[in-house]
Order: C-alpha cells, then sequence, then structure tokens
C-alpha cells in the first residue's frame, strides 16, 4: 500500500512540475515585469457609442515588434461596429449589408486591426502611428516603444455602465507568442496639453497586459551560438539540428548557397524562412570569438549571420551573459546597455545597432551579416581563460534563446586536458590501482 502511495505521489509530483514547465515559460528571468500593455481610453461619447485612443506599450527591455508588424484582434460583446478608424485599418470590413448611407468601416464580430504604412496623409494619422506595426523594444528607444490609433465604436453603450469591453483579445508580434489577460478597469488616464498647464483625462480606461513566451511562439529555437578563440585551433560550430535538420524528402526545405541567387524568396520580410541549407538550420547564427588577450584588458569579437533569405532584421538586439560586463572599456560599431533586473548583478548586456549603420540586418547573402568587438577590463580576481570561462553564459537574439554549444566541446586552454575521464592511460591506471585496493 505505502509503495503504491509513493508511486502515486512521484507520478502526482512530477506531472505538477511539468504543469508547472510549461506554464512559466512566459516568465523572463531578464525581464521579469516586461509586457505590452493594451491602454483603451475613451475620450468622449457619441448617440450611439463613443471614440477612444488605443495604445499599445512595449514594455519589454529587449523584445520588440519587427516588420511586418503587430495584430491586434479581439470580439465585441455586444453587436458592436467600427464606424471610423484613424492611425490604424481593420483588415476585412464584414458584413454591412444592413447599412444603408453611412456604411461603418468594419462589422466583423471579431476584426483585425493593423497599423498604417509610413507616408500615410496626415489626415489619417494621429501620434504614434503608421509605422507599419513596428514598435522598437523599452531599452533600445522608449519614444517608438508606442503605437496608438483613434477608434469610433458604434452600437455600444454611452455611458461608463453601459459599454463593454472588448473579449478574447489577441496580440501577433507579428506571428503569435503572446498571450493577454482580460480587460481591467484603471483609473482614467491623464493628458498634459501641449503648453504643460492643462490636464485633462480620458472618460473611461480600461487595460490589457499581453505576455509573451518562447514556447507559444515557435517550435523550434530560431539561433545558435558557435565558438572560437585565438588559443585553440578549434572552432565550435553551432550545435548539429539546433533549429531542425534538413529533410532530405523535401528538397526545397533549405537553399544551396550556391544557388541561392538565383532562386526567388517568396517575399521580404516573410513568416515564412527560406534558410541557406546548413547543419545547424538556424535562421541566426551568433559567432563569439576571444580574440586577443592584453596585460589589463582582453577582446572578443561578435558576429550576427542571417540564413534566412526572407527576412530583413529591423531594429535587432543581442542579450549577452557573462560575468567581466561589469568591467566592459569599449564598443565598436554596436550600442550597449546594462541589464540589472538583480540591482548588484551586472553580468548581462544587452547590445544592437547603430541607426542608420547597422541597426538593419539584411536578408542572407553577401551582406547579411553584422559585426563588432568588444573590450573588456581584467578583475584579477576572477579573470581566466580556464574551463572555458571566456565565453558567454546565454545568448538571446530579439529576445529568443539561442543555442549553446555543449560546455565539453569549448574551445580549451593548450596546457588544459578538455576530459580527463577519456584517456585511455587514467582509465588503465585507475582499473590497476583498483584492483591493488581490492586485493
Amino acid at each position: 500500500m505505502d509503495i503504491h502511495f509513493s508511486r502515486f505521489s512521484v507520478l502526482l509530483l512530477f506531472l505538477c512540475s511539468w504543469n508547472s514547465f510549461i506554464t512559466t515559460e512566459a516568465y523572463d528571468a531578464l525581464d521579469p515585469t516586461g509586457n505590452i500593455t493594451i491602454k483603451w481610453d475613451i475620450m468622449s461619447w457619441t448617440p450611439d457609442g463613443y471614440v477612444a485612443v488605443v495604445t499599445i506599450f512595449n514594455f519589454q527591455q529587449y523584445r520588440h515588434i519587427q516588420a511586418p508588424g503587430w495584430q491586434l484582434g479581439w470580439s465585441w460583446m455586444k453587436k458592436e461596429v467600427i464606424w471610423s478608424m484613424v492611425g490604424a485599418q481593420a483588415t476585412e470590413q464584414g458584413d454591412c449589408s444592413k447599412f444603408k448611407g453611412n456604411i461603418p468601416h468594419c462589422c466583423k464580430k471579431t476584426p483585425t486591426i493593423v497599423d498604417l504604412l509610413p507616408g500615410t496623409p496626415y489626415t489619417q494619422q494621429i501620434s504614434n502611428c503608421c509605422r507599419g506595426g513596428v514598435i522598437s523594444s523599452w531599452a533600445q528607444d522608449p519614444a517608438t516603444a508606442i503605437s496608438s490609433f483613434q477608434i469610433s465604436v458604434g452600437q455600444s453603450g454611452t455611458t461608463n455602465t453601459t459599454v463593454r469591453a472588448p473579449r478574447n483579445v489577441t496580440l501577433k508580434g507579428p506571428g503569435p507568442g503572446y498571450t493577454c489577460g482580460p480587460a481591467q478597469i484603471v483609473k482614467p488616464s491623464k493628458f498634459i496639453s501641449a503648453d504643460k498647464r492643462r490636464k485633462t483625462q480620458a472618460l473611461f480606461t480600461w487595460n490589457i497586459t499581453c505576455t509573451y513566451s518562447q514556447f507559444l511562439a515557435r517550435k523550434t529555437p530560431t539561433c545558435c551560438v558557435s565558438l572560437s578563440s585565438f588559443y585553440n585551433e578549434t572552432i565550435v560550430p553551432c550545435p548539429t539540428c539546433s533549429c531542425g535538420c534538413q529533410n532530405s524528402s523535401q528538397p526545397g526545405s533549405c537553399v544551396d548557397p550556391k544557388i541561392a541567387l538565383v532562386v526567388p524568396a517568396s517575399g521580404k520580410n516573410s513568416l515564412e524562412p527560406l534558410l541557406q541549407c546548413t547543419k545547424h538550420m538556424c535562421p541566426i547564427r551568433v559567432h563569439w570569438h576571444v580574440k586577443t588577450n592584453y596585460k589589463e584588458y582582453w577582446r572578443v569579437k561578435v558576429a550576427i549571420t542571417n540564413f534566412n533569405y526572407n527576412m530583413n532584421y529591423s531594429q535587432w538586439n543581442l542579450v549577452v551573459q557573462h560575468p567581466n560586463f561589469d568591467n566592459i572599456t569599449q564598443l565598436f560599431s554596436f550600442n550597449y546597455k546594462p541589464l540589472t533586473p538583480y540591482a548588484d548583478i551586472n553580468d548581462t548586456a544587452m547590445l544592437w545597432g547603430i541607426k542608420f549603420y547597422n541597426d538593419l540586418l539584411s536578408q542572407a547573402g553577401p551582406v547579411g551579416n553584422v559585426q563588432s568587438e568588444l573590450l573588456f577590463r581584467k578583475d584579477p580576481s576572477k579573470f581566466t581563460f580556464e574551463k572555458g570561462w571566456g565565453f558567454p553564459r546565454r545568448i538571446y537574439f530579439n529576445g529568443d534563446n539561442c543555442v549553446m554549444p555543449s560546455p565539453d566541446s569549448y574551445p580549451w586552454l593548450p596546457n588544459a586536458t578538455p576530459n580527463l575521464s577519456t584517456s585511455p592511460i587514467i582509465i588503465l591506471l585507475i582499473t590497476f590501482f583498483s584492483f591493488l585496493i581490492l586485493m
């Protein structure tokens, strides 16, 4: 009885643990408070509804929304329609046949909204709109980490007690990965006039919070890491099949780089990747090379290569964990910002390109790479090249965790033995002495 009970307890504990692994994927230890908050501010009432300003705030430190941009969807609680929009548009109008004269912008029960493109006429714009759905991360550029649009809703309530919030809100950025909670009533937003002499406020405000999970976004990783050093000729490649394996049964699953130039891509910035054939099959490879050792400093070269023919990565960023980032001295051609979610521990850096210089990582090909060098000051109390200390602990590209090589494959110092247990001489000696002890 006790044995069966204990087995049942272990099974129950395992199932609970497995469930916790799945549900905690959205938590990011490097950005514990990061989220996207959608603020729905009702600014005025109309005869059959209201006019609202909807603002998307990206409070994530290093995860942005790149082209082709965000898509926001929801379900109406009643029979609401969208009379008009400024700064965004619904992708489908739906069935508006029952209306005569003034036709609504959208009659769908579940509308999908997208941002307008740059160059939209000023009469159709409001502040923080019309960037094609691209939203920066908060650390890179807070000024462009916001996107807004105005919406006029009809056939809804016309007071605080009769109006109903949209439900089942979905956010694609640009693909899946975000989970949005229900709308919450909060204190009305306040606004300051341009001359900063007057405050106004919304009539009613809802907040909707969306969190990201790499587990939900895609089944396979999107990047991998390779390593090398000046003190060892070994170049440690990305692990084989890091992001998938070449499918021999489907010849078109990847493109040989020799013929890539004559194969038409399915479209720039497509969510369906067209990858160069590699052993790792990742869209992005990050290479970390320990380049030079000085008396008081050491230098690293970082190179990011794009193997995706269908994507130009705009406003890309890299997050790297290494204990020597508390003594970084100089960077070349990258921007840098420390990420310190745990106050005194400064071992995480965010790197991104310089605007109009290398902030665009072009599609796979001759120009599909960016690179920089980092100079670190040595800390005598902890600096060493032994046991792979010079290599990063973890790397993220655009907020997604990259596949690292196995630690036992890292380049070792010439006078170090990477794996003593595999030495035949050591095995023979251990066997011999064990025999003597037994005798």
